[in-house]
């Protein structure tokens, strides 16, 4: 079967899937991400082969990224039918390859089905939409994923709450607490004493006044702040003339997975727009601002998270936190993660088996 993806929450989300399938998994990679510090060391850091298969979508705009993913996919599963196409997520590749094997009547698994947001503003919004009500297996990480599919008229009967993938992701490749401590030493940051942050998003990063808002959020607050610039950003911050606001900041190259959530879990807390990072910090017990207007993860929004948009809401916010922080570490570390077990990746296999039999 096919393993489709793109980016880097896709490997991460589906590496102990393809794991799990072995020499059945067709790792099949658009290039959506193409910058190594995004894609390429994360198959390495979860020990996978590199793709079978890498188109080059990367840098193109999102019209354009879809025609050329649906195109050269369609040419790709003419010439090489899988039993079974498997996506996960809402990026531009999920909705091209569920399109692309949707027209050749090859069965699509959807891996994180269900995720709502009810923001049309969001283009990850339509993509899953779209990518649901093609999927002929739909595998929700929890029960409020079940309960929108039904919502929207998708049978039952295609439907599987699996738990969520990151949950292994983050557990394999979380740093020993030996290893942590040593990448403290490097960056010289003290445990709890630091915010870690990262933005991406187009709705954060592409408007100058938005993204002069959150940098000037993060510089004036009354602790580190580390942020893994993501070239998005270092590219936009650049275009407006905003670099001087990262003066206050510690700024680095983009991280691999593994330092990224070592990271995480030594933080005070984290600021960020990531989807990924949502559920990340609630497996971590780390508090989080999520720096957007909506979001497709309500099971951490009051509990893990808090919804802010950008502007002052974020200091204060962060404040708020610091103020209390041995007690909201304390609260954390005793609720459990909404995405489930650790186990999400071998039920993904076993519906997967199932369905093709």
């Amino acid at each position: 079967m096919a393993v489709v993806l793109g980016t880097r929450p896709e490997i991460i989300k589906l590496a102990h899937v393809i794991r799990l399938l072995g020499p059945a998994a067709r790792v099949v990679h658009t290039g959506q991400h193409y910058d190594s510090g995004l894609s390429g060391i994360f198959f390495h850091a979860f020990g996978l082969d590199d793709p079978a298969i890498r188109l080059e979508i990367g840098g193109l705009s999102r019209g354009a990224q879809l025609g050329e993913a649906i195109s050269a996919l369609d040419q790709h599963f003419g010439e090489h039918r899988p039993a079974a196409v498997v996506v996960q997520g809402d990026t531009n590749t999920t909705m091209a390859a569920a399109i692309a094997a949707n027209a050749r009547e090859i069965p699509v698994v959807h891996v994180e089905a269900g995720l709502r947001s009810h923001d049309r503003a969001m283009p990850e919004e339509h993509n899953r939409v779209v990518t649901d009500h093609l999927a002929d297996l739909l595998l929700a990480p929890t029960e409020l994923g079940r309960s929108n599919l039904l919502a929207e008229g998708v049978p039952a009967e295609r439907i599987s709450v699996t738990g969520n993938t990151v949950v292994e992701a983050v557990a394999s490749l979380l740093p020993s607490k030996e290893q942590r401590t040593e990448l403290l030493r490097h960056f010289r940051l003290s445990a709890d004493a630091f915010v870690l942050s990262t933005f991406h998003r187009p709705e954060n990063v592409d408007r100058p006044e938005t993204l002069t808002s959150i940098l000037t959020e993060l510089a004036g607050l009354e602790i580190p702040v580390v942020l893994p610039l993501h070239p998005r950003s270092r590219s936009r911050i650049e275009q407006h003339g905003l670099a001087p606001l990262l003066d206050k900041m510690m700024v680095i190259d983009p991280l691999g997975y593994s330092d990224f959530l070592g990271l995480l879990a030594e933080c005070a807390l984290a600021v960020a727009d990531s989807g990924g990072v949502q559920e990340e910090v609630s497996v971590l017990k780390r508090p989080l601002v999520v720096v957007r207007n909506s979001t497709e993860r309500p099971e951490v929004i009051g509990t893990f998270a808090r919804l802010v948009p950008p502007g002052p809401g974020i200091g204060t916010t962060v404040s708020a936190w610091l103020a209390d922080l041995p007690a909201v570490h304390a609260r954390l570390a005793s609720l459990p993660s909404p995405y489930g077990d650790g186990k999400a990746s071998e039920r993904t296999v076993a519906e997967i088996t199932h369905l093709v039999g």
